[in-house]
Parts: structure tokens; sequence; C-alpha cells
């Protein structure tokens, strides 16, 4: 993972933790330490490190490191072929699903939508039952797009008469 992901990840996790049910803005951030750490950091400066086009100072590092609370070599880029998923039995599957969905949702940034789907996937308190239901939905014939049309009438679509599989052209 890039620096510049881990950082929307921690604003994203920071968010949620301070009850704010979105993740934090980087204004949020520089205004936070501004308050909490008595410290400066310019919105603008967050914004290139998290694009990539400025490095962190050692100084900023540990500053962010600090208000994230997170060690502060976790603040770099990982080396290439780097997992950062723990390979253990202890893991809970609903910790797996909540991990996996908050990063594809950094994937879907652009799609404003989606994203915040899986967000509020991740965050719920019964992941794997709230998958588990799609899936069901997903079995009955139109199912989906009735919910869709009925809860949120303007994303609905037409029926299109079948899966993904079934509407492909050969």
């Amino acid at each position: 993972m890039l620096l510049g992901e881990k950082l929307r990840y921690l604003r994203d996790i920071e968010g949620s933790l301070r009850g704010l049910n979105r993740p934090l803005t980087q204004l949020d951030v520089v205004r936070a330490i501004r308050r909490e750490l008595h410290r400066t950091l310019s919105q603008s400066y967050l914004s290139q490190v998290e694009n990539g086009s400025r490095h962190l100072t050692h100084a900023t590092r540990r500053l962010l490191a600090q208000f994230f609370k997170v060690h502060p070599g976790y603040l770099v880029d990982d080396p290439e072929g780097y997992h950062s998923e723990l390979v253990s039995d202890l893991r809970t599957t609903e910790g797996q699903l909540d991990v996996w969905l908050l990063q594809a949702s950094e994937r879907f940034a652009a799609d404003r939508d989606v994203r915040e789907a899986l967000v509020k996937l991740a965050r719920h308190d019964d992941t794997r039952g709230c998958l588990l239901l799609v899936g069901t939905i997903l079995d009955t014939p139109g199912l989906a797009e009735r919910l869709l049309g009925a809860l949120r009438p303007e994303l609905a679509r037409q029926p299109t008469g079948g899966s993904r599989e079934e509407r492909t052209p050969s």
C-alpha cells in the first residue's frame, strides 16, 4: 500500500472513530492537529503527500503518527510485493471482510455511491450477514431491481432480465 492510500485509510478510520460517519477531510486533520496537538500542518502539503508529489519530512511523519496513533514506520510506502494482511487463523471472518471492504473502497474513490456502500458495509456490525443477504436477494429474480427502485429510485435501472452472465452476448 502506498503512503497516500494509508493516509486516506487513516482519515476514514479516524472519522469513524470520532463518530462522524464519514472520513475526516484533509482540512479536518489539519484543524484537529492544530487544536489537539498545538502544531501546524498545511492542507496543501498533506494533499501533496497523499497524491505522491511530496515526501514526508521526519517531523511530519512523527506528527501524523502521533495524531493517528500509529507507529511512524507505518507511514511509508510498502515495498513491492509486501502484503499487509495478517495471515492468522485468529482473525475473524468479520474482521477480514471489514478490512477488505475498506481497502476496496479506496479503489472506487471516483464512484462515491460505490465507495460509500462499501464503507457502510464494512462498518455494519454483521458484515458477513449483509453479504449473505445480498446473495439471497440476488438469488430471487427481479428482487434486487425492485428493492433498488423502491429504496433508491434515482439509481434504479430498467430490469435487464437476468444475471450478468445471462446478459453477456456470446
